[in-house]
C-alpha cells in the first residue's frame, strides 16, 4: 500500500552558500578532504555546514585530476546588516578549508559558482597561511594563490563566489521497521543525488529539532510531539501515527527553490516505494521562521 503524503508544507530558509570543486591526485585522499570538510552540519549552532555534491572525473575539474563538488552554508541573520553574515561565513568557511583540506598532500580548490552574487578573497584567511611566502600566479586559466607548504604546495582560487539559495527544506518517512528506514532512506539519498544543485547535509537525520526550547543555549532541541518513544508519556499530545516507530528526517539545501522542489518531490517518490513507510510529512514552525513553504501535495500536482 503507497504511503499517505500529508497535507502540509516544509519551511525552508535563504541560506548563503559557495560551491568549490577540490581536486587530488587520488581517490582516497579526495574523499577523506570532502567528507572531513563537510562532517559536521552546523547551521543551526550559528556556523557552518557543507555536503558532497557529487564527484566527478578528471575531465570535469580544471586541473583534470579527480575531483569533488562541495557546498558550503551559513545562516544569514536577518537582524544584523548582510555583511556581519557574510564575514562570519568567510570565517568559517576558511576554517573548513584550512583544517580539513589544505592538510592533505596535493590538494587544490577552485570556485565553482560562475553566477555569483559576489565573490569571497581567500589571501587573507587562506592564502596568509603561508606566512607571507604565498604568492598569486594564473595556473589552469584562473587566478590562483600558492600556499608555500611542507608537501607542496595547496593552491586556491583567489575568488571563490558566494550567492543566497534555499536552506533546511525537508520530508519525514514515517517508518514501521527498521529497515523500512533504512531502506527509505538510502533509496531517497539515492535519488535526490542525481538532481543537479542540492546537498544533503545530515543524510538520513534520526533527531529532527523544533524552534521553541527549555535550553536556548543548546540551540535546536528534540520535536519531541514526534518521538515515538514519548508516545505513551503524551498520550493525546503525541504526533506519532500508530504503527510508526521511527521518523527520519531529509534536509535539502539548494541552489534555487526548483532545485529543492525537485530534489523534495524524486526523494519523496523513491523513500514512498520502500515497504513498511507509513506516511510522508514534513516539519514546520508555522510560517514564522522561514522565508519559503514549500506544499507537500503542490510537489504532485
Amino acid at each position: 500500500m503507497k504511503p499517505t503524503v500529508e497535507d502540509t508544507y516544509a519551511e525552508a530558509f535563504e541560506g548563503l552558500y559557495s560551491r568549490v570543486i577540490i581536486t587530488a591526485d587520488n581517490k582516497e585522499i579526495l574523499h577523506k578532504a570532502a567528507e572531513d570538510a563537510t562532517s559536521t552540519p552546523s547551521v543551526v549552532i550559528g556556523r557552518t555546514e557543507g555536503s558532497i555534491e557529487k564527484f566527478l572525473g578528471k575531465n570535469e575539474t580544471p586541473d583534470k585530476r579527480i575531483g569533488a563538488l562541495l557546498q558550503f552554508w551559513s545562516k544569514i541573520d536577518e537582524d544584523k546588516p548582510f555583511e556581519k553574515s557574510l564575514e562570519r561565513f568567510e570565517r568559517e568557511l576558511s576554517y573548513r578549508i584550512r583544517q580539513d583540506i589544505l592538510v592533505k598532500p596535493f590538494t587544490a580548490l577552485f570556485d565553482a559558482l560562475p553566477r555569483a552574487e559576489g565573490k569571497l578573497d581567500m589571501m587573507e584567511r587562506v592564502g596568509h597561511c603561508g606566512d607571507g611566502y604565498e604568492w598569486t600566479e594564473r595556473r589552469f586559466e584562473r587566478q590562483m594563490i600558492i600556499v608555500p607548504i611542507m608537501v607542496p604546495d595547496f593552491q586556491i582560487e583567489h575568488y571563490i563566489g558566494y550567492a543566497r539559495g534555499v536552506s533546511g527544506a525537508n520530508f519525514w518517512i514515517m517508518c514501521k521497521t527498521k529497515m523500512a528506514l533504512y531502506e527509505s532512506g538510502k533509496k531517497a539519498l539515492e535519488a535526490i543525488s542525481k538532481i543537479e544543485g542540492v546537498i544533503i547535509p545530515f543524510d538520513a537525520c534520526s533527531a529532527g529539532s523544533k524552534a521553541e526550547t527549555k535550553f536556548p543555549f543548546i540551540g535546536p532541541t528534540t520535536n519531541h510531539l514526534y518521538c515515538p518513544s514519548l508516545k505513551k508519556k503524551l498520550g493525546k499530545e503525541s504526533r506519532v501515527p500508530e504503527s510508526v516507530r521511527y521518523i527520519p528526517e531529509i534536509v535539502i539545501n539548494g541552489v534555487s527553490l526548483d532545485a529543492v522542489r525537485k530534489a523534495m518531490r524524486v526523494g519523496i517518490e523513491a523513500a514512498s516505494r520502500a515497504k513498511g513507510v507509513v506516511k510522508i510529512s514534513a516539519g514546520n514552525y508555522g510560517g514564522k521562521l522561514g522565508k519559503y513553504k514549500i506544499s507537500l501535495e503542490e510537489l504532485f500536482p
